[in-house]
């Protein structure tokens, strides 16, 4: 997400459909195991309907993170030629059941798909696009680090306990966190190179 806080008028300009109010608290639930399991049917699922669109599909987010308490909607990041192109991978998306509900072309020709079989979020960007790689470090760095792992877990849990008037108010809220265990990581991982 783009790196100051979400403005009601930008949810409203950049959500497809009608943006919804919280209508409930955020839930978080301790880690499921079945969770990799969904993500393969929904990967599978994509694989099919895209054929070669699909040039990456990856678990991202606390889903992915075995062990990491998390909203249960599984993350998924779509790489694909040109995420700004949507006629190449919308219509077959939404043909499976994924409605487009985000569209951010200032921020990385982001889109992003709900899905309606499962609970799903998936992101969609261009082959290149180095908030791909961002997205993946900090999952990977979760998985191999427990006290970030476990911070994160309790920062979600904090923040879960507040009332917001929309999801992406929450998830903005975590952004501190996550650029603090961001920078660990790389500082960590620049002192074993």
């Amino acid at each position: 997400m783009p790196n100051d806080p979400c403005t009601d008028e930008y949810l409203q300009m950049h959500t497809v459909g009608e943006l919804k109010v919280l209508a409930a608290p955020i839930h978080i639930v301790d880690y499921d195991p079945a969770w990799p399991d969904e993500f393969d049917r929904e990967a599978t699922r994509i694989r099919s309907v895209l054929g070669d669109r699909a040039l990456r599909i990856e678990h991202t987010g606390s889903t992915s993170v075995p062990g990491l308490a998390a909203k249960p909607v599984i993350d998924i990041v779509l790489v694909v030629a040109d995420s700004a192109d949507e006629a190449e991978y919308a219509p077959l998306l939404e043909g499976a059941g994924h409605r487009l509900r985000i569209r951010e072309p200032e921020w990385y020709q982001h889109r992003m798909f709900q899905g309606s079989q499962t609970p799903v979020n998936l992101h969609v960007f261009s082959i290149g696009c180095d908030e791909i790689e961002r997205i993946l470090f900090f999952r990977d760095w979760l998985r191999s680090n427990a006290s970030d792992r476990e911070l994160y877990a309790r920062t979600k849990r904090t923040l879960a306990e507040q009332d917001w008037k929309y999801t992406q108010n929450y998830a903005d809220a975590k952004s501190a966190v996550i650029e603090e265990i961001i920078s660990r990581a790389r500082a960590s991982k620049t002192a074993e190179d």
